[in-house]
């Protein structure tokens, strides 16, 4: 019940922080993005949102894991960008491989959640 109660408390947060961080456009500068994949975020509010949620699960995540686990995640991350970037400027790829991303964050916090006690 706890580790329930401390991912309802989390996920508030991390939505209260993603809310403010999206008055700003994509985590990354869209003045210097190049890559189709980065043009299409920033031209279609929809991924710059998702792309905002993903950078701030995956800002508030990294910190929390130990060496070995952020090294994984790290990882995936990379493998995702490139999945991301294969995308082009497909808005439906794009759309997907965000669900999937944050699906894959939002479980890290689960599973930290269920290991406790906090």
């Amino acid at each position: 019940m706890q580790a329930r109660a401390f991912s309802v408390v989390l996920i508030a947060g991390l939505w209260m922080a993603a809310a403010s961080q999206a008055a700003q456009a994509a985590s990354f500068d869209c003045a210097k993005a190049r890559t189709p994949d980065e043009k299409a975020i920033c031209a279609d509010r929809g991924l710059n949102d998702q792309d905002v949620e993903m950078a701030v699960l995956y800002t508030q995540l990294k910190p929390l894991l130990g060496m070995g686990a952020r090294g994984d995640m790290e990882d995936a991350q990379a493998a995702w960008l490139k999945r991301r970037e294969a995308c082009g400027e497909d808005r439906s790829c794009l759309s997907k491989a965000y669900e999937d991303r944050v699906l894959q964050l939002r479980n890290g916090f689960e599973a930290l959640a269920k290991r406790g006690p906090f």
